[in-house]
Formats: C-alpha cells, structure tokens, sequence
C-alpha cells in the first residue's frame, strides 16, 4: 500500500517527544545534535509497516527511551539507526561515525582517542558482516548542560571468540561470569563516552532458566556477593515472588568502573508469563525508601506520557546495577505508545 507524499515523516513524531520530554526533564535540547542521523534513521511514515523488521523494539518503531535511578533528571534514550532496509555493516559503521563526530566534537580529542582504541576490535571485522543480524545500536543521554553521554552497543558476531578482544581486566571478569553462570552467550558490547570518563561492558543473553539465587557464585568471585539479597528482594517484589527467570527471559551485563567490577541483570518483561498487574505500584513500593529515585522515576513518566493519553507505554525491561560502593539501582526500558505501529500495520500472523 502506498502511503500519501504528504504523510508526515516519523522523525518529526521523534522531534516533538524529545523536546516535550527535554522541558519537563529540564535538559537541553537532545534532537539537534543528532538530527541528520534521526532524519535519515525515520524518514518514512509513522505508521510505516517496515519500521516493525528491528532488533531493538520488534512490532514497534526503534527508539526506546529509559530511565535510570542512578542518573535521575538525564534524558536517556537508544535507536537502531537508519533506515529499514539498511545493512548490519551500515549500522555499525553509522553509529561508530556519529559517536567519532558527538565525542570529538562535545567531549574533546582525549576521549576521541579513547573512543577509537576501545572500539577499534568490535568496528572492524573484516569477516562479521554474514554474521551480523543488526550490527549496532546507539544511544545518547542529555541534562541541562548539553550531551552527557552517548554510546555503542556493538553486536559480536563471534559469539564466545569475540571476548579476546576485550581489554584484560573486562576480559577476567566476563571469564568469571562465562565460568559460573551456565547458559550465557555473548550478545553485544558497549561502549560509552561520558564527560568525566569512559567504560566498556559486555552483555551476554541467559539461554537457560536462571535462579537469581545461583547468581551467588558469580557475584562472589566479583567481590558483589552482598549485593543479592537487594537484587532478589526488589525483582521478587516486582515480579510477583518470582525468583527464577524463564531461559532467553534475563541479559546479564558485566563491566569494570572506578569501584571495581560492576553488575547489571535485565528482565525482558515480554517473557516472563506472569507479570503483575501491579508491577508499577510494586515497583514505587520497592521505591519507597528513596524518594528522590521514586520522584525521579515519577517525572521521567510524566515526561514520555502525551498530552492525550494516561500513560507513557509498556514497559520493556527492568534492570538492576550494582558495584561494591553501590547498592542496587533500577532502570527502566520503554514502548513509547505513540511510537507502537497501528495494528493494520502489522502481518496477519502477529
């Protein structure tokens, strides 16, 4: 079906929801700065059917904003970049280009040239195209003084191969999750630029069931073993008492920061049966005892919710971070609801 020449291109939809966020969130304008790479990334109608083929948010456009109770008031969010059609190589040399250009340019050539030493192994397969499925995702973040922080997500396309080109201390604390946690594969590698400093982490997909519990081990060898009980207390809260995760259910994320080794578990909420209704309210609960992370996440709500509706959209993911200086803190992953694709826009077989 052909749309009109007239219909309004998705990335002026993206354009007024970052700068409605941007007002009530207080930040600078996060558009402008990346505004070439969104208008090439939505080109097409909002409720263009291509748009649904993503690795990021499937049946949906990929843009996916978060919160994060560690940077409150930060305006954060994450694309597959360009357009539908694009390849998996373009993708990972399109988000390696914009990060040169945003880190050069905002945070200066010492952290342009950290940039391109920590990412020079994961840009540059000669072979990883036939194995790439996306090739990489980008994000930025945003407060009142201008870009904050912006990323790579880089797919590996060597799976467990991949983890030798990783710098010798990530490297021994991937080892010690690969070691003790059954069932992780390796899915990407992230590396991000912030004004103050840099970092790499690697994330790995649970192909199998995993009890939080068993976590114990890894967490041990990490010097976070009583960092647990805070990760098992919130997620069993909020899921309900569940503290087993289906396998392909959990992402588990390691990396090393100033304090030492630090710790992220994901739940992919879409595959977990069984949910609470009240997962949100369960959530301000667990919340309560940090109001200031509770008002953050309340604001940040108020921030993607659109003037005519009651509610930002669904969310995707719960994470919990953690090192040895700091406990548990939540994030959160959203399906914007303006950004869902209408349902004629859909296959028949979904």
């Amino acid at each position: 079906m052909r749309h009109q020449p007239t219909a309004e291109p998705m990335f002026a939809k993206v354009a007024r929801t970052l700068h409605s966020a941007a007002r009530v969130l207080g930040t600078s304008d996060p558009f402008a700065p990346s505004r070439d790479l969104f208008m090439r990334t939505f080109q097409y109608p909002a409720d263009d059917p291509r748009y649904r083929d993503n690795a990021l948010l499937p049946m949906a456009v990929p843009f996916e904003p978060s919160f994060s109770e560690s940077q409150p008031n930060k305006l954060r969010f994450t694309i597959e970049p360009l357009p539908p059609q694009a390849s998996s190589l373009d993708r990972r040399d399109e988000s390696t280009r914009e990060m040169r250009r945003l880190v050069g340019g905002v945070m200066g050539r010492d952290a342009l040239r950290w940039f391109d030493r920590a990412s020079e192994p994961f840009r540059g397969f000669a072979n990883g195209g036939g194995k790439l499925d996306y090739g990489a995702f980008f994000g930025s973040s945003f407060d009142r003084d201008g870009l904050y922080a912006s990323k790579v997500y880089y797919e590996l396309p060597g799976g467990r191969g991949a983890i030798d080109n990783l710098p010798f201390g990530l490297h021994r604390i991937v080892q010690a999750a690969l070691e003790l946690i059954p069932g992780l594969k390796p899915l990407f590698t992230t590396v991000a630029a912030q004004r103050d400093m840099g970092g790499q982490r690697l994330t790995f997909a649970c192909t199998q069931p995993l009890r939080l519990a068993d976590l114990q081990p890894a967490l041990d060898v990490l010097g976070l073993g009583h960092r647990l009980p805070g990760i098992m207390q919130m997620l069993g809260l909020v899921l309900g008492g569940r503290f087993e995760l289906p396998a392909h259910a959990a992402l588990i994320a390691c990396g090393e920061g100033p304090s030492g080794p630090d710790f992220e578990i994901y739940v992919l909420l879409s595959a977990i049966p069984d949910v609470p209704p009240s997962f949100l309210s369960l959530l301000t609960m667990g919340l309560s005892e940090r109001p200031r992370g509770l008002a953050a996440l309340e604001r940040w709500m108020g921030a993607f919710t659109p003037e005519d509706e009651h509610w930002p959209g669904r969310f995707s993911i719960i994470s919990l971070r953690t090192d040895r200086d700091t406990p548990p803190r939540v994030s959160l992953y959203l399906r914007p609801i303006e950004f869902e694709l209408p349902v004629e826009a859909l296959p028949q077989a979904a």
